[in-house]
């Protein structure tokens, strides 16, 4: 009996699933200090995404609108920093993972990792930074990412067992993905998804022992028309 072509209708990612505080706080906060650290920690995540890990400290400290002094009292180092703010993203991706683990279909819980972990990088150019160990000195996501890309092989070998992977396929041909991936950019949030979505459509096709050629997500206009 063929095979039912892959779409893209899984549903999306939610972070609100993972959130939790991760590194415990020394004592209770006053509500203004809570205020003022949830205020830097979107600050960051919003000029990762779109500035990458490098952004100076007190250019997040005005973004956030408070002192430089306040922000190192609550975070003393970039790296302090970038692990409470993609805290989520880690988890994410872990849940990620263990749900294709857990399909009964290996190139069905394959394709389902595939999709989601570029929907859950495509607007964070910073959290790619940081889980592909481009920035070191703010993070060491080496232990996650190990861990991720083994349960990967794993699934990976399920789908080959079955016939559906194709058996040169290796882990860090993942990684490469989540390379390319991150070249992706675009105007407007809805056309970088767009991308994305076709992205991992053509990747599946690519990595399937005998491709469906189900028809691909519609394609989004990556620059505006000529005039005249």
């Amino acid at each position: 009996m063929p095979r039912r072509p892959r779409t893209l209708t899984d549903a999306p990612v939610r972070l609100v699933k993972v959130r939790e505080v991760t590194v415990p706080l020394p004592h209770p906060l006053r509500s203004d200090a809570l205020d003022n650290r949830e205020r830097v920690l979107e600050a960051a995540r919003t000029l990762f995404a779109t500035e990458g890990l490098n952004v100076p400290m007190r250019e997040i400290a005005r973004h956030a609108g408070v002192g430089p002094a306040t922000l190192y009292r609550r975070f003393p180092t970039k790296r302090t920093l970038v692990v409470e703010a993609y805290a989520e993203e880690v988890r994410a991706c872990h849940a990620i993972v263990e749900e294709g683990l857990a399909d009964p279909d290996p190139w069905s819980g394959f394709c389902r990792v595939i999709e989601k972990t570029c929907e859950l990088h495509i607007d964070s150019l910073g959290f790619t930074e940081a889980f592909m160990a481009a920035y070191p000195d703010a993070m060491d996501f080496a232990a996650d990412r190990g861990r991720m890309l083994g349960a990967v092989a794993e699934l990976a070998r399920r789908a080959q067992r079955a016939g559906d992977l194709r058996p040169d396929f290796v882990p860090d041909d993942l990684v490469m993905v989540l390379m390319a991936h991150r070249g992706i950019h675009a105007t407007s949030a809805a056309t970088r998804r767009a991308t994305s979505r076709r992205f991992a459509a053509l990747v599946i096709q690519s990595f399937q022992t005998s491709p469906t050629r189900a028809p691909l997500p519609p394609a989004a206009r990556q620059a505006p028309p000529p005039h005249g």
